[in-house]
């Protein structure tokens, strides 16, 4: 199998780095050279990627077709470009639906719709996929947790969650630069912080199938830290917030 890269942005690289990891039988990854820094680490990570400077040409050499770019470029870029019916293309992109891409490619090819993230890089984290596809579950099952969504309004809101890494680590960094300031070594602080809450993911993880209240109140004792915490929490509308937040990227993403 052939693969070819429109965009080479930090999800592109995450997941050829998965791909090089796996035991997918590979013959070659094309990818673009839009973002050099990073075009240029790959090629140097296997014989198995080649750079090109045409869009076109990777998609005139590859069986699968990755479009890893903002919806701004793809909005300029795709409906110039040729894509042949027998391919697979695989949709990063937050905003361009499978309706608005079928227009651009202006052939019947194979679309699905993919999400995901950077620890991909690492063969770990749900790929949400829509709509559901054999060979495309497969193919991302070596790379991570394939989970296939039948409904691509349902899969708009996966979208939403992926808005919140970035406030993820930024609770990491708070908690950590408070650790700090109580006089311990920065890099012992993260150390301490990243590793308590990969801890206490895997935890979630093993206990995914309860109800997560279930974690919540056996994390907590009548009159104990924890719940001091939590009530803290609850008091100044933290998670209140947080909801919002992901409405407002529901919105934004809805009105796009």
């Amino acid at each position: 199998m052939k693969l070819g890269f429109i965009g080479t942005g930090q999800i592109a690289k995450a997941t050829i780095l998965g791909i090089l990891k796996s035991n997918l039988k590979i013959k070659k990854i094309y990818i673009s050279q839009r973002n050099k820094k990073i075009s240029n680490l790959l090629r140097k990570k296997s014989m198995k990627i080649v750079v090109l400077k045409d869009n076109q040409e990777i998609i005139n050499k590859a069986n699968w077709i990755f479009l890893s770019i903002t919806p701004n470029v793809g909005n300029k870029i795709l409906k110039n470009l040729k894509f042949k019916s027998s391919q697979i293309i695989i949709n990063f992109i937050s905003t361009i639906g499978i309706a608005q891409l079928k227009k651009y490619i202006k052939v019947n090819a194979k679309i699905v719709r993919a999400l995901p993230l950077p620890p991909i890089a690492l063969r770990k984290g749900p790929v949400p996929i829509c709509p559901a596809n054999k060979k495309v579950k497969i193919f991302f099952d070596h790379l991570g947790t394939t989970v296939e969504v039948s409904n691509e309004k349902l899969f708009t809101n996966f979208w939403c969650m992926t808005a919140m890494m970035a406030p993820f680590y930024e609770n990491l960094n708070t908690l950590s630069k408070w650790l700090s300031s109580k006089g311990l070594n920065k890099i012992d602080a993260q150390k301490y912080i990243t590793s308590l809450f990969f801890a206490m993911s895997e935890d979630a993880v093993e206990n995914s199938r309860k109800d997560l209240k279930i974690l919540i109140k056996n994390s907590q004792t009548p009159g104990g830290l924890n719940e001091q915490a939590l009530k803290h929490l609850k008091r100044s509308g933290f998670y209140k917030l947080l909801n919002n937040a992901a409405n407002d990227v529901l919105y934004r993403l809805k009105k796009n």
